[in-house]
């Protein structure tokens, strides 16, 4: 379960992540054999969903050359251009439980969001 004592506050212009995010990602990536020096998250936002967009995430073995690489709590975060526009002052954040497992976004950005939160506007 993760703490929200120690979770940074949206709405500043880097992506911050917390610990319980950081923590699971690298434990993923490292049963991929990815090298967390170099490999990362990557966060990004495409079309689709009832709202609009919706988020999509995957490992990259290494960044292109014009993304935006944010790091916190050793796990890179990966972000292209166009999707930094829209993910700007966000958290990353993992809840674990029965419901709610998974790595979700916290987005000062969105102005609405789908009744099943999986897309959004902004």
């Amino acid at each position: 379960m993760s703490s929200t004592t120690d979770a940074p506050e949206p709405g500043g212009e880097e992506i911050e992540v917390t610990e319980a995010a950081a923590e699971e990602a690298l434990s993923l990536l490292e049963d991929e054999d990815m090298d967390t020096d170099i490999a990362g998250l990557r966060l990004f936002v495409q079309q689709g969903g009832c709202a609009g967009l919706s988020y999509g995430m995957r490992f990259e073995y290494e960044p292109d050359e014009d993304d935006t690489v944010y790091e916190h709590h050793g796990l890179r975060v990966i972000v292209d251009p166009a999707s930094n526009n829209y993910v700007e002052g966000s958290v990353l954040d993992f809840e674990g439980g029965l419901q709610g497992e998974g790595f979700h976004v916290e987005n000062p950005n969105v102005v609405s969001e789908c009744g099943c939160g999986e897309s959004f506007r902004t």
